[in-house]
């Protein structure tokens, strides 16, 4: 763990450190002292020259030059608490040892973190630590995981000359996803910075003094926070672990396998621990660009639903008007009988949030050989003016990790918080960090920083479009602004009409703060989209409508769904007699009023391509095999067309991605965000098209935490998700 933790700081470092990491060879020794430059400073580590950058700390001075500095309670995204004193090093003419962490380095600083006195000072440090910490090892969740396991083994001392009874301390309640052992704690207080600075709820804290110190919420109460789970990963011992995760497995007897999150749009990297075909648990992965090392708490803890209300076999309505299972043989022939004697009008798709991009452009060429035009999205979009002709209509084009560079962010009919955590937490960094100025156009929502509400009235987009708002004048001043829309916005009747404004606002704002850089054509996008599912972005690559108003327009005799389970359409919306065909790995909304169940595979069952709100590419790999007689989504699509004697001209997964880059190559160039542009062509269409706006208050998404608990088919079957949701709406204790 340490030397992941050392290779993860050394990862965060300027490239241009990178050649300073060797300090064996003296050609690197002299490619160092000819690239030194005055805006550096020279210490030595060890005798050996480094140079590093002016308030850099020793610390970051002794890992530049590839020297392991134990630490538990230093973590590179949250600031120096300096309260473990495990980092002590020996630094010359200074009267003792000092933490590393905190002390920032000094011209010609001799820094010997090898020498006896600083291993002295670490084993003594050590063996307090242990003093009071409990002898629990075997049955500790932590165990193969654990800083204060590794790091005792090579930094503390073989003996320990304490004889006294060990403390122990009163667990505390905190919900049902995070387990305490509260003897276990060490003070580290990484979990208190945390929740204080990234997920920004100030629940966790300390009290008492001493020995008598203790780390807890003070009343009991649960940690409400959407992110709460990633204080598990960062504490160094095995004081906070999972509560649905205890006594299940040890890291070495699971099997991971990396792969790619899908319960919202964001895309997180995510690493999947499986064991005898169950998935076990789900950890993130580090990716700088889109989530850190940081995950949601339904990404993290909702994988119990993959297990729950699972489809297994295949299943028709027989006369009586019940579901009972078949073989495939009997299923697809009834399925290629229907969409061989089906015209083409009459034919049409639907797809959901967990569709993959392999899914989709089968059930695109699938429905394209009948010339069918109905293949729709559940979710909605414009399809006005430009619409989804323009890819940056609809994407998230400053990108995630880009909001750091903003200095003005205006959201607009949305709730990151709860839409796109990870989203929002980049916004937090970006507030705390860069004094980044946030405002709100739409319905007050606790976002866990501070913004400056402008109302929920269109006529403020209007006003800030014509330049007549007082925020106006800070658009205009301002370096390097976003403009966020929330995909809620487009479930209006008047969504073009605040698409059209909001495209106004933001090209606007671009002119201006190309001239405030003074960059004339510098790369800034202004106009964002938030999206809220994982399939949204892919499906509108392949030409997909946004939002079912054409199926609604057009009633079909034949409805493919494929794990569309969000509502948008019921069995009321469609005529008696059409079949309903649905595709999916849970019996959720739609199964039940299905007339034949074609049972698919969940994210964590196949390899498929997914595209988050930013427009990257990425995929997902198959950790265990799906259940029963489930196929993959693509496999099933691809078996029916060749039944119906409309075979599809690919029989392989390399096929179906040669397939997906003719029609939009972007798909297939994995964890590139291909740029978008046409922003200024956009808003002229929408002018020429000549929206409208209504009165109507403009709302943002009023999720609650509750809520986020439960949005789709695998966190609604979630026993845990189930569980947070009570404890979320009812309370551990009532709030005082």
């Amino acid at each position: 763990m340490l030397r992941i933790a050392t290779q993860k700081c050394c990862d965060q470092l300027p490239s241009r450190f990178l050649p300073f990491l060797s300090t064996k060879s003296g050609a690197a020794v002299a490619t160092r002292r000819h690239q030194s430059t005055d805006d550096k400073v020279e210490v030595f580590v060890n005798d050996k020259p480094v140079y590093v950058k002016p308030g850099s700390t020793v610390l970051q001075a002794c890992e530049i030059a590839g020297i392991q500095i134990p630490r538990f309670c230093y973590h590179d995204r949250l600031s120096v608490a300096g309260n473990c004193r495990m980092c002590l090093v020996e630094i010359e003419k200074s009267p003792k040892p000092q933490a590393s962490c905190a002390m920032p380095v000094m011209k010609g600083m001799r820094i010997k973190p090898d020498s006896d006195v600083s291993k002295k000072a670490r084993e003594g440090v050590m063996e307090f630590l242990l003093a009071n910490h409990p002898l629990d090892c075997p049955i500790c969740d932590q165990g193969g995981e654990c800083d204060l396991q590794d790091q005792s083994m090579m930094f503390g001392s073989d003996r320990s000359r304490f004889l006294e009874h060990k403390r122990a301390v009163e667990d505390k309640n905190i919900g049902p996803l995070i387990k305490t052992i509260m003897t276990r704690c060490i003070q580290c207080t990484r979990c208190v910075r945390f929740a204080d600075e990234v997920a920004g709820v100030s629940d966790l804290g300390t009290t008492g003094r001493g020995n008598d110190m203790q780390i807890g919420t003070y009343v009991e109460k649960m940690f409400k926070s959407e992110m709460s789970g990633n204080v598990i990963d960062i504490c160094p011992v095995g004081a906070l672990t999972s509560k649905p995760y205890a006594f299940t497995a040890r890291p070495w007897e699971t099997r991971k396998t990396e792969t790619v999150d899908v319960m919202d749009a964001v895309g997180s990297n995510i690493v999947v621990s499986t064991r005898a075909g169950d998935v076990l648990r789900i950890i993130p992965r580090l990716h700088e660009d889109i989530n850190e090392e940081w995950i949601s708490d339904k990404t993290r803890f909702a994988y119990d639903g993959l297990k729950r209300q699972r489809l297994t076999q295949p299943m028709l309505r027989n006369k009586q008007g019940q579901l009972v299972t078949c073989l495939w043989e009997d299923a697809l022939p009834f399925v290629a009988e229907k969409l061989s004697t089906t015209e083409g009008s009459k034919v049409a798709g639907i797809v959901g949030g967990f569709a993959d991009a392999e899914s989709l452009i089968c059930l695109k060429d699938l429905l394209n050989h009948v010339d069918s035009e109905g293949l729709c999205t559940e979710e909605l979009f414009i399809t006005d003016g430009a619409g989804t002709d323009l890819r940056s209509n609809y994407l998230l084009n400053t990108t995630i990790a880009g909001v750091e560079e903003a200095d003005l962010v205006l959201l607009i009919g949305t709730n990151p918080r709860f839409e796109a955590p990870l989203f929002n937490a980049r916004l937090r960094k970006s507030w705390i960090h860069n004094e980044l100025e946030v405002a709100l156009v739409g319905s007050k929502v606790d976002l866990t920083y501070s913004y400056e509400h402008l109302g929920d009235s269109t006529t403020t987009l209007k006003q800030i479009a014509d330049g007549t708002h007082p925020f106006s004048k800070r658009l205009k001043d301002a370096k390097n602004p976003m403009v966020v829309v929330g995909s809620e916005v487009f479930s209006r009747e008047d969504a073009f009409g605040v698409h059209a404004a909001v495209s106004a606002i933001a090209q606007n704002a671009t002119v201006t703060s190309q001239t405030n850089r003074g960059d004339g054509g510098a790369d800034w996008k202004v106009l964002n989209i938030l999206h809220k599912v994982a399939s949204q972005v892919a499906a509108l690559d392949l030409g997909y409508k946004p939002g079912v108003d054409h199926i609604r327009k057009n009633p079909p005799s034949l409805l493919f769904i494929l794990g569309a389970d969000g509502g948008a359409v019921t069995r009321e919306d469609l005529p008696k007699d059409c079949c309903v065909v649905y595709i999916g790995s849970h019996g959720d909304v739609s199964a039940p009023f299905a007339d034949v169940i074609l049972p698919g595979a969940a994210y964590t069952e196949k390899p498929g391509t997914y595209v988050n709100t930013e427009g990257r590419a990425q995929q997902t790999q198959a950790a265990v095999s799906p259940p029963g007689s489930a196929r993959e989504d693509w496999k099933i699509i691809r078996a029916l067309s060749e039944i119906s004697g409309m075979t599809l001209p690919y029989d392989d997964l390399e096929g179906v991605r040669s397939r997906m880059s003719e029609v939009s190559p972007n798909l297939t160039r994995y964890d590139a965000v291909e740029s978008a542009n046409y922003f200024k062509q956009a808003a002229e269409l929408a002018k020429l098209a000549k929206p409208q706006l209504v009165s109507k208050p403009l709302q943002s998404s009023q999720l609650s935490l509750a809520d986020f608990y439960m949005t789709d088919s695998i966190s609604r079957a979630s026993k845990t998700m189930a569980k947070c949701v009570k404890a979320a709406n009812e309370g551990l204790t009532p709030d005082l």
